[in-house]
């Protein structure tokens, strides 16, 4: 019987779903609730020293809909970091854990480019009881004035030597969360792994604009009648984000084996899962999947998975992560082949051709003398 539990990073997991961090984990309340549903794991909503910084806007959201309307297919949020207080947040922390010990918790984080501050917010949320770490360099639209979030995670440098702080002083594991919006998602990657995080999260949301509303001609959302990029995410962005996963994996494969990926991006089923865990994800994320259907859907993105698991005789995760990355190659490369394939079947066909001719049997033979008589 297939199993979903699996360890990554020292962490135990009944199975590899993790609320990605966002609104679905913006508090105690809800981070309980995810627990109790039975999700593998929680990220919760990022966190700083000082939230009287932050200062949401209302609306901040906005949403793209299949043709019939029927169906959100992307999701785009302008939606900041938590501006809930930091000590708050640290009293949440030490309650979550004494009520779900067992249960999987990750403190996001995301500072300014201060050493001090780095250090003092990831030593005091690891006295809270937090199981790991992931540090948010990948808000596409989040504090960018204060070189915080992708504005931090487009520069490889900085965000290597931000990571050299956390790791200096964090005794659990720490995962860098990357931004989609650079050109080679494998340069910042690389950067954190080699500053000693145990793992990669990705990807974050794509720096967009939803569209523009064609009767008042002003982009959405529209907060006071102007708006502002934000980041968009849903299962329109699941292609994106299946070639950066494979990217980041075949990168590690190479140059840092044995560390982790956490996946994700538009994930909606188990099936979307397995395509992660196939291009080499450890665990899957999801965040905009929860806001549309719920904190119960991790019962089916479980069910989903095993079945694909069962239906191709894997007993555990680690039977099939990355399997797929071998099969990706160049195009010059496909050329290749596939001419290769053209010679073999054309090379095939000739000697099928020449055995045919060959081929002389008794029956035949008779047959053959027959018609000749009749003529």
């Amino acid at each position: 019987m297939p199993t979903l539990k699996t360890t990554v990073d020292g962490l135990v997991m009944q199975n590899p779903f993790v609320i990605g961090s966002g609104p679905p984990g913006t508090n105690l309340q809800v981070i309980m609730r995810a627990f109790k549903e039975g999700w593998g794991g929680v990220i919760a909503k990022t966190i700083s020293l000082d939230s009287t910084k932050v200062i949401n806007v209302s609306p901040r959201y906005a949403k793209l809909k299949s043709g019939d309307g029927k169906e959100v297919i992307g999701w785009e949020n302008i939606e900041l970091i938590s501006d809930r207080s930091f000590d708050k947040w640290l009293e949440e922390f030490k309650q979550i854990k004494d009520a779900y010990p067992e249960g999987i918790l990750i403190a996001s984080i995301m500072e300014e480019f201060n050493k001090d501050a780095w250090c003092e917010i990831t030593e005091r949320c690891q006295d809270a009881g937090v199981d790991a770490f992931e540090l948010n360099f990948s808000c596409p639209h989040g504090l960018p004035e204060r070189k915080m979030g992708a504005a931090m995670g487009q520069d490889p440098g900085v965000l290597g030597e931000v990571c050299e702080w956390v790791n200096a002083v964090s005794k659990i594991p720490v995962w860098a969360k990357m931004t989609p919006n650079i050109t080679h998602i494998e340069d910042p990657s690389r950067a954190a792994l080699a500053a000693g995080c145990e793992g990669i999260s990705a990807i974050n949301t794509i720096r967009s604009v939803m569209g523009v509303n064609l009767d008042t001609l002003r982009p959405e959302p529209t907060v006071e009648g102007y708006s502002t990029p934000g980041g968009y995410s849903s299962k329109a962005v699941k292609p994106i984000a299946l070639r950066m996963v494979m990217e980041i994996a075949q990168m590690i494969r190479k140059e840092f084996p044995g560390r982790t990926i956490s996946a994700m991006g538009g994930v909606e089923t188990g099936r979307d899962a397995a395509q992660f865990i196939l291009l080499g994800g450890d665990t899957v994320q999801v965040c905009t999947g929860v806001m549309k259907f719920g904190y119960p859907m991790v019962k089916q993105l479980c069910e989903e998975l095993l079945e694909f698991m069962e239906s191709k005789g894997f007993e555990t995760l680690d039977d099939f992560k990355g399997h797929s990355l071998g099969y990706f190659t160049t195009h010059a490369e496909l050329v290749r082949l596939q001419a290769e394939r053209k010679i073999k079947d054309s090379e095939a066909a000739k000697a099928k051709t020449v055995a045919k001719d060959g081929d002389w049997d008794g029956d035949e033979f008779v047959k053959q003398s027959n018609d000749l008589a009749t003529n």
